[in-house]
């Protein structure tokens, strides 16, 4: 009997400590979570619907497009839905573009990870900036930065390339977006 009675007790010791756990990490998931949340609100100001017009310079020829963002916030506000879709005056496709905004807990930024209809993807650091925020990318021979700058509920966002390690920059993107949702 006296066995019985010190198993019940270990059981019980056990299951109470395994609870007592359980609780502690939920607790600690859940304060990590809403940070996380928290540090998305930072990007409240590109949530809604946007919609107007821009060029892209590509070599000597320049073209004008037309088109909307829309950036929603999913996941319980965990992460941003960035869609862009944008067409030339002939109405064809020029920029069909998809986006997931999250926060990065490492860099104290945000991952920007990108899909483009031409099958390019990848995943940019995305920073605040004064008045905005940047990401960019290199490439072989370059790097190319993007800067949205958000002002009485218009979206202005250049694009810039750089061949000599970032001492200049041409720009080679514009585009002025009005929100309209």
């Amino acid at each position: 009997m006296k066995n019985i009675f010190l198993a019940f007790i270990f059981i019980t010791a056990t299951v109470s400590f395994t609870f007592a756990q359980n609780e502690k990490e939920k607790t600690q998931q859940s304060n990590i979570v809403e940070v996380r949340r928290g540090e998305m609100k930072n990007l409240d100001r590109l949530i809604g619907q946007w919609k107007g017009a821009g060029w892209i310079q590509q070599g000597a020829k320049r073209e004008t497009f037309e088109g909307t963002e829309t950036v929603q916030r999913k996941i319980g506000g965990l992460a941003l839905l960035v869609e862009g879709n944008f067409k030339n005056k002939e109405g064809v496709v020029t920029h069909d573009t998809l986006a997931v905004i999250s926060p990065n807990m490492k860099t104290k930024n945000y991952d920007f990870q990108t899909f483009l209809a031409n099958g390019m993807t990848g995943v940019q650091e995305l920073k605040a900036v004064e008045g905005g925020w940047q990401w960019g990318f290199q490439f072989p021979g370059g790097a190319v930065r993007y800067t949205i700058k958000i002002e009485n509920d218009v979206w202005g966002e250049i694009g810039e390339m750089s061949r000599d390690d970032g001492k200049t920059w041409t720009k080679f993107f514009e585009m002025n977006l009005k929100k309209i949702g």
